[in-house]
């Protein structure tokens, strides 16, 4: 996720004043809906291949460009980490299905890894099919327990032989890439998963790999690389939604969407217009910059205008941002069947003008801030912070802005904010309650929502922020080689929403809580009991077995002293 623009303190002083006197949450905002969701409502959580699995040089993976990223450049990772164990998942597949039946969700989202498929990312060049007996086996161990994948063709972790070969997502034959690669998983895994997602959060992938160069590849082609990234993205998401269309919808009868994940803008001041235009202009730039193309053909008129204008002011004879041809709006336009959102936290937007002088940049195109109100909870991470209803804002901003689409929330979770063993995760419990909350008055509001991803199953590697943060149900021992497992108190309350399938009466859900912690409580203590445990079993496999063969020894002794003094 990107930090928040850097102000001055009188600006922040001044803004902050006016937030005071212009903003309170409204009656049924501070309230709580105790009420049930839908029939048939899908709770699940996610997780990545990259940040999860492991196993990054095994049984013929090849290297991803977050490899080469974390492995040659030093400082790029918070601590140096690396994700070449990362949580183990890749040999712990029987464990984590448990884990998710534990949990009783009833559907689990995950990335297939390009590289361990297709080890240079092109097709001609040969299956690994270790990698599709791994994926094929996973996902069978996920039916057999009645959970629903939801499979995620992309997210982050490109082939670095594609980004040596022609500069990744720079360049348009990615297109072509990508499509073989959707449909040897097609035709690998379409006769069992039914929900397909081609690319989870390309605006951050294009932002952070294009333009700040925080993420892989690490380029810093400011006001223009993301832009063009960007552009190639949308053209091979709807190339393989229009493969999965032709050629495997009617004989696999699944979907086939994409995952966009937007924090809620809300404007500074209500009253003032510029506000409310620099709120709608920050949508634009982060949800409508993918959606609008693929829900109405095109970007976003607001998005065409401003960059249009600065890169006038600053010489250009063409605009920054690409231009799609009349046939290939026409292909992309209606190009999902179902709108993946993801949420995480909401922002104050305010206008300012930033001098086309300045340099091309996705920032300054935007012209606005972002703020945060300091009353809001603070989660620990610097921009995460906890703000229910702007999720519900968000939700029914979709859903009118796109035509009522399906809507699956793929991503929604709170990261630790003690970097310390804790299980009692109470402020994820009232971010999950909060959030959730919030997502069924969306629902009640009209908001065409099927399902509800937590992010995520487990702690694991963060990008640039290593393993600093944990946003799991599950804490995982990084310092442990085999990456044990341990449940956090938002287990337990998850498990009971998902029971419910939402907050029956104020003294049930109150209950949940204090069991929660309850079962944290326990958890704790056997958590700090383990060095004693593993001191007595080191004991028992080292020091008795000693002890005994020393018996043994000292009897033989004995015998044989015996025996001769009788002889």
């Amino acid at each position: 996720m990107k930090p928040v623009r850097v102000v001055t303190l009188c600006w922040v002083l001044l803004l902050a004043s006016r937030l005071g006197a212009t903003r309170k949450e409204s009656p049924e905002e501070a309230s709580f809906y105790y009420g049930n969701f839908p029939l048939g409502f899908s709770w699940g959580v996610g997780s990545s291949a990259f940040q999860t699995e492991g196993a990054w040089d095994q049984h013929g993976k090849g290297p991803s460009i977050w490899d080469t990223f974390t492995h040659s450049r030093k400082g790029t990772v918070l601590g140096d980490e690396t994700a070449d164990v990362a949580c183990n998942s890749y040999y712990k597949v029987q464990e984590d299905v448990a884990l998710l039946r534990e949990l009783h969700v009833s559907h689990y989202r995950f990335s297939l890894s390009w590289p361990r498929l297709l080890p240079t990312g092109v097709r001609a060049d040969g299956v690994n099919r270790k990698g599709i007996q791994f994926y094929s086996d996973f996902i069978d161990a996920l039916l057999k327990s009645n959970i629903t994948p939801i499979v995620t063709l992309h997210h982050w972790d490109l082939p670095q032989l594609l980004q040596a070969k022609c500069g990744g997502w720079q360049n348009v034959s990615m297109a072509n890439y990508f499509s073989d690669y959707a449909n040897l998983c097609f035709e690998a895994f379409g006769d069992r998963v039914k929900h397909w997602v081609t690319f989870s959060d390309p605006r951050t992938m294009a932002e952070k790999g294009y333009e700040t160069g925080h993420h892989a590849p690490g380029l810093k082609l400011q006001g223009t690389g993301l832009y063009k990234a960007a552009h190639h993205v949308i053209k091979a998401h709807a190339r393989v939604w229009h493969a999965y269309n032709d050629t495997w919808r009617r004989q696999q009868q699944g979907l086939v969407g994409i995952s966009l994940n937007c924090d809620w803008g809300e404007p500074v001041d209500l009253s003032n217009p510029k506000d409310v235009e620099a709120a709608e202009r920050y949508l634009q730039f982060c949800l409508g910059w993918f959606a609008n193309p693929i829900y109405a053909g095109d970007y976003p008129q607001v998005m065409k205008d401003h960059i249009g204008r600065k890169s006038a002011e600053q010489g250009l004879e063409m605009s920054r941002l690409p231009v799609f041809s009349l046939q290939e709006k026409s292909y992309i336009k209606g190009t999902s069947d179902f709108l993946g959102l993801g949420h995480f936290t909401t922002r104050y937007i305010t206008e300012r003008n930033y001098p086309s002088g300045q340099g091309p940049s996705y920032q300054n195109d935007r012209d606005l801030v972002e703020l945060v109100d300091p009353n809001w909870p603070d989660l620990g991470s610097k921009w995460l912070y906890s703000v229910p209803w702007g999720f519900r804002r968000l939700l029914n901003f979709a859903q009118t802005q796109y035509g009522n689409p399906l809507i699956y929330v793929t991503e929604n979770g709170a990261s630790q904010k003690l970097h310390c063993t804790q299980l009692c995760d109470e402020w994820r419990i009232q971010y999950l309650k909060g959030y959730t909350n919030e997502m069924l008055k969306a629902i009640k509001d009209g908001a065409n929502v099927k399902g509800y991803t937590s992010w995520s199953l487990l702690d694991k590697f963060e990008w640039e922020r290593g393993y600093s943060d944990r946003y799991g149900f599950y804490y995982i021992d990084f310092n442990k080689k085999n990456r044990p497992r341990y449940p956090k108190a938002s287990v337990e309350y998850y498990k009971r929403i998902i029971t419910a399938n939402g907050f029956p009466n104020p003294r049930e859900v109150e209950s949940w809580y204090f069991k929660a912690l309850e079962i944290c409580s326990i958890n704790n203590q056997m958590l700090a009991a383990e060095p004693l445990l593993s001191y007595m079993q080191i004991v028992t496999e080292i020091v008795v077995p000693t002890v005994c063969t020393l018996c043994i020894l000292i009897a033989a002794v004995l015998l044989m002293l015996l025996l001769r003094s009788l002889s």
